[in-house]
């Protein structure tokens, strides 16, 4: 049973035309969804009514199979965690104060409230005297990770992500982007992340969804989308940039030949287990190599080289077509 569910949602603010038009799309539980599309294709808007924050004119949303409607609107929200670009930290609130912000709403012991603080800081990579400090003394990569922590910190069963990480520096970007990788895989939540960035929705995305003048164009995995695309709007969307974004987000253990492992022998360059298949084609190029040696706990456990990305290829094609 989906854990969110749209029927034939529409959703206009004006006389121009819906942003959301004739909307049927489900989420499962525990998935990563990432929405993706050009500015103005609906992605905040859909992100908003599930929280509801807007209302459709058409159609339903459901909750846990339940009409959100039928939920009181405030306990709903309560019960979602909500990350945006601005984060939005109390000024006049510690970083303790601000994670612990809906437990205290919701009446929680003190004592349970600095617990969940302290759990809490170190699981989105802060050391735990940063609980004392107030928004004004952080980073603005500092803040983000607040602001994840406390939207997890009533550990609710939904999170809702806009575009968190646009304001911040490229590497402070990445760092967040693994981090929230991390808690999405140990904590096994419901995420909706939506981003305008390829490379980032297909880094963190189980799944996803791609919008256009507020339809899904397509929904799939980050291979359905590049190897094969539904119509012209998807390729032109994704044009050159979605298969050097498949490179740098795909780890080299989905593609490599393994072998037994085993003690280096050769000269050939090393790569990690768990790099990307783009930090390997660099190191052949830097070595003038064809093929690079793939190391896991200080054992050769494969070999990777650009055959492998062309069986890679035909495989999904394979897999693909028998689904279909």
């Amino acid at each position: 049973m989906p854990i969110i569910r749209f029927e034939n949602v529409t959703k206009s603010y004006d006389q121009t035309g819906p942003v959301i038009e004739q909307l049927n799309f489900s989420i499962r539980r525990g998935e990563f969804v990432t929405l993706i599309g050009p500015s103005g294709c609906g992605k905040t808007t859909l992100l908003k009514m599930i929280n509801g924050l807007l209302k459709p004119e058409v159609g339903s949303i459901y909750i846990n199979d339940r009409e959100i409607s039928q939920w009181d609107i405030v306990q709903l929200r309560r019960n979602m965690g909500y990350v945006i670009q601005q984060v939005g930290l109390f000024p006049h609130m510690t970083v303790a104060e601000n994670i612990g912000y809906v437990l205290e709403i919701k009446k929680v012991a003190k004592t349970i409230q600095r617990e969940r603080g302290h759990e809490l800081i170190k699981l989105v990579g802060l050391e735990e005297h940063y609980l004392d400090q107030y928004p004004a003394e952080l980073s603005g990569g500092q803040k983000q990770r607040v602001g994840v922590a406390r939207a997890l910190a009533a550990d609710p069963e939904i999170i809702l992500m806009d575009e968190p990480f646009g304001a911040v520096d490229e590497i402070t970007r990445k760092n967040l982007q693994d981090e929230l990788f991390k808690i999405s895989s140990a904590l096994d939540k419901t995420i909706v992340f939506v981003t305008h960035d390829i490379e980032e929705a297909f880094k963190l995305g189980s799944r996803i969804v791609l919008l256009n003048k507020g339809k899904i164009v397509q929904d799939g995995t980050k291979e359905q989308l590049i190897f094969f695309p539904q119509n012209k709007f998807v390729e032109e969307f994704f044009g050159c940039k979605n298969f050097a974004a498949f490179l740098t987000t795909t780890p080299m253990m989905t593609v490599i030949t393994p072998q037994v492992p085993h003690e280096l022998t050769t000269n050939i360059p090393l790569i990690g287990y768990d790099s990307s298949i783009m930090e390997g084609i660099r190191v052949m190029f830097d070595h003038g190599v064809d093929r690079v040696c793939v190391v896991k706990e200080d054992k050769v456990v494969g070999e990777f080289s650009f055959a492998n990305i062309n069986k890679y290829y035909a495989k999904q094609g394979r897999d693909l077509l028998k689904v279909q």
